[in-house]
């Protein structure tokens, strides 16, 4: 019997399938590796003792007497070579476990653009546009109690962060948040359905990501939400950033001195610092489908400024100080029934500078925007999810989005923008805005909101998308 022990120890020791995993090997196959040599052991082992018994009866007996304690170290090595062996299987088959399900998750989406509009000559003798939109990573997930929550999309003309930040629940209620943080402002998470948002975005009152700290308070009747932001995503005015125009959100990054046009780089740039925002609403729930959320919000902005650009020297005095502030509030209402949803929404703004202007210049999407320094703007949204069963289509939201920003300081027109769409969901990964805009002085829909006199402009949009 000692003599197999010893064979069977002797071997395991030997064996090559014992040697550590590589970091970057397959660690299934190395526990189907370790589960057949295991067996082929056990196999020779047992072989072994029966050879062993039939041969060697007499002396094995002889043995035990005189060589005891050697036989019970030899079987107690044997053993625990053996459990070794088990434990490392079981420490394996945990580790791909493990690796399966990952506490952060990795997902994002690839998604491709069809443009036809009316205010560009070229896009419409086309027959419209089909360009690459974007492709983005998510990371989601929690390890050790502390959660984790990052977005990094491509373009093709600029990559940016939309959101990265690090988070800890202190109670079942309260959360902490620290990084690019989300703006508690109105409607959340947004102030709209369709692909192109509400004109709140586009005056950095939509979907807005900064630098700072936020708290969030969640129970099945009130949401608070308090946030200081030291600085935009990017560090404020002076920034390690080589564009200014890089970024997923509106923010306001420059003043508009006289004469300026409206997509012109700003005469003297500003950023945010020592920024705060507050939230709160109260939920009234009348059944599991059946809700109404009324809340308000605000949030005050300080502007420093930088250096101001060349041929504008009377804006030198301004330099490398605060040169003003920014107040806004609103007051929004979120009403679900069912397949139903409705969104209303108003909100006020007013910028107090220092400085001589016709406006300030936002920064997104790779080019500088103008709005005036005041406006109002009243949004009313509604929508209805429908499943469906077409094919591997599942579900179709009708949407139509409206808003107005009125009482522009320095402008007469208003800027308004409808949105008539179908959000399509298919394959459980498969997503399509489908978007009818039509437009007057709005972004992106071939007018600028700090301007008189624009035209009324229709564009049909498809995007759509792979979400994984």
């Amino acid at each position: 019997m000692s003599k197999s022990l010893f064979f069977a120890a002797t071997m395991l020791a030997a064996s090559p399938v014992l040697a550590a995993p590589q970091d970057g090997g397959s660690v299934k196959d190395e526990i189907q590796a370790l589960k057949e040599r295991l067996a082929e052991l056990e196999q020779r082992l047992a072989e072994k003792e029966q050879e062993e018994k039939e041969k060697v009866v007499v002396v094995e007996k002889r043995k035990v007497s005189e060589d005891a304690t050697v036989d019970e170290k030899t079987e107690t090595r044997t053993v625990a070579y053996d459990t070794g062996v088990h434990a490392r299987l079981d420490k394996l088959e945990k580790k791909t476990e493990e690796n399966e399900n990952w506490p952060i998750k990795i997902h994002g989406a690839v998604r491709f653009q069809y443009e036809y509009n009316d205010y560009n000559s070229g896009n419409e003798n086309r027959g419209g546009d089909l360009d690459f939109d974007i492709f983005r990573l998510n990371f989601d997930g929690e390890i050790g109690d502390v959660i984790l929550s990052a977005e990094y999309r491509w373009f093709h003309y600029m990559d940016v962060v939309k959101h990265a930040w690090f988070g800890y629940n202190f109670t079942d209620n309260w959360q902490g948040q620290v990084g690019v943080v989300k703006v508690p402002f109105g409607n959340m998470p947004y102030n709209s359905h369709s692909y192109f948002f509400n004109s709140t975005f586009y005056v950095g009152l939509e979907d807005e990501h900064d630098n700072g700290i936020r708290l969030r308070y969640r129970s099945d009747d009130w949401h608070f939400d308090i946030a200081y932001h030291k600085s935009d995503e990017q560090g404020g005015v002076d920034g390690s950033t080589s564009d200014r125009t890089a970024r997923y959100n509106y923010d306001t990054v420059g003043v508009r001195a006289p004469g300026q046009g409206a997509y012109d780089t700003p005469a003297l740039p500003i950023g945010e610092s020592n920024s705060y925002a507050l939230r709160g609403a109260h939920i009234f729930s009348f059944s599991d489908d059946h809700n109404l959320e009324v809340g308000l919000s605000a949030q005050g902005n300080n502007y420093y400024s930088g250096s101001a650009a060349d041929g504008f020297s009377a804006l030198q005095q301004f330099e490398n100080q605060n040169v003003g502030n920014r107040f806004a509030w609103g007051a929004h209402g979120n009403y679900n029934n069912g397949p139903w949803n409705v969104q209303l929404q108003y909100a006020d703004y007013e910028y107090d500078l220092d400085v001589e202007n016709t406006g300030v210049y936002m920064g997104a999407y790779a080019y500088y925007d103008a709005i005036p320094t005041e406006a109002k703007i009243y949004t009313g949204n509604v929508a209805y999810t429908l499943p469906v069963e077409i094919g591997p289509i599942t579900s179709l939201t009708f949407y139509n989005d409206h808003s107005i920003i009125t009482d522009k300081a320095g402008y007469q027109d208003d800027t308004w923008m409808n949105v008539l769409g179908v959000a399509v969901a298919a394959g459980g990964g498969f997503y399509t805005y489908v978007d009818f805009v039509r437009a007057k002085n709005q972004p992106f829909i071939g007018g600028n909101i700090a301007t008189d006199g624009g035209e009324v402009n229709n564009r049909f949009n498809i995007n759509f998308g792979y979400y994984f």
